[in-house]
């Protein structure tokens, strides 16, 4: 059979070496099974003999498993526990089928010294092995705990996470539907003024008289009308429906660049001014106005600059302070007509009545373009090159009309 082996080859053996002395079976049992497995077969061997144990446990390729056994009845519980080479329950059982006590007494006292530390030896591990098997167990039933409890708690917070943006989303929507409505508003607030001033060139062509009163008159009422568009935007009890919101309470004082939260709206929003009770805030590109009191800081002015880097714009708010010059230097035709227009339109909510657009030498494209927009103005009384020490051909003064 030895010269017929092939590899890959399984080689089943039952109780090698039995039949004869122990030692000397033990010892041709190693040599049987150590032959077999140096010839590339794989060998599974039962044995009781402590020499093929010994072999098992201390050779490099070769693993020991025994049958456990419950330790109460000492009933096979045919489980195969690796790492452990079992130990003989001869004069356990003998005792339990009924065999005399005196016999099975006489019977431990003829096991040599060897061979009874061999057998406590073994009963330990054994009994190491059966608390390890306990606590892999539960070690094992816990991490499937924790991995279902870890699992829920991820798919809660998928859902609070979900919650959450579709709250902000809402919020956004409602918010940016609001800007869009006060746009309108404004729009059709410089669209009527647009109407009354050239009315009032109109009458002043034809009168030659038109008082300071009247033109004062117009922009006192625009300034009233944009301040209550304004206020229904950035006051929550004046645009929501009636709705009460409780101003958040303050740890610190709002700065500039700091990150806020406005109350009762649930937006973050960055500080761009501060003005008396009131601030400018930045929300994701939209400005607005709220008071200081409904703002509650949640970090330090480093978020700014994500902020600022949004493109778009919208300005709820007249400009008191508004710059006198209009660069369009790099647009286009319509661009810079788009951009004049709505320059001259908001400089009616304003005092200031001498204004500069600088659009450049270029190939005197822009140049020609404003001119002509400028001569069809209503607001427009007149116009001219800038002296050379502010621009000179690259720099068009315009005066308003009073």
């Amino acid at each position: 059979m030895d010269r017929a082996l092939h590899t890959p080859s399984l080689v089943l053996l039952d109780e090698v070496g039995s039949g004869t002395d122990p030692v000397e079976g033990g010892a041709l049992g190693v040599a049987v099974v150590d032959h077999f497995r140096r010839r590339g077969a794989t060998v599974v061997a039962t044995s009781h003999y402590d020499a093929l144990k010994t072999y098992a446990s201390t050779t490099d390729g070769v693993a020991c498993a025994a049958f456990g056994f419950d330790p109460e009845s000492f009933a096979p519980t045919y489980q195969l526990i690796y790492g452990s080479p079992g130990r003989s329950l001869a004069l356990e059982i003998a005792a339990r089928l009924g065999l005399a006590a005196p016999i099975v007494g006489a019977a431990r006292q003829n096991l040599s010294a060897r061979e009874a530390q061999l057998a406590e030896h073994l009963a330990k591990i054994d009994k190491d092995m059966r608390t390890l098997e306990h606590e892999r167990r539960l070690v094992a039933h816990e991490r499937e705990a924790l991995s279902q409890s870890e699992a829920r708690m991820r798919e809660r917070e998928d859902v609070l996470r979900q919650r959450e943006e579709t709250y902000r989303r809402r919020l956004n929507e409602e918010l940016e539907a609001e800007v869009r409505q006060a746009r309108r508003q404004i729009d059709d607030v410089i669209t009527d003024l647009k109407t009354k001033t050239a009315a009032l060139a109109h009458d002043a062509a034809r009168q030659a008289a038109v008082t300071t009163g009247d033109t004062g008159a117009i922009r006192a009422g625009a300034r009233a009308a944009v301040d209550t568009i304004v206020k229904t935007v950035t006051e929550p009890e004046a645009g929501h429906g009636g709705k009460q919101f409780s101003p958040q309470p303050m740890g610190t004082a709002p700065a500039v660049g700091d990150r806020v939260v406005v109350a009762g709206l649930g937006l973050e929003a960055v500080v761009t001014a501060l003005h008396d009770g009131t601030a400018e805030l930045d929300v994701r590109g939209k400005r607005m106005r709220a008071s200081l009191r409904d703002l509650k800081v949640i970090s330090g002015g480093a978020a700014s600059a994500a902020a600022a880097s949004v493109k778009v714009h919208v300005d709820l708010q007249p400009r008191e302070t508004s710059t006198t010059d209009l660069n369009v230097i790099g647009c286009t035709v319509d661009e810079a007509i788009s951009r004049a227009e709505r320059f001259l339109d908001e400089l009616l909510l304003t005092d200031h009545r001498t204004v500069r657009l600088i659009h450049g030498y270029g190939t005197g494209q822009l140049k020609r373009a404003l001119a002509g927009f400028l001569q069809q103005h209503p607001l427009v009384a007149r116009f001219d090159q800038a002296p050379p020490e502010q621009g000179g051909g690259g720099v068009t003064v315009v005066e308003l009309k009073d």
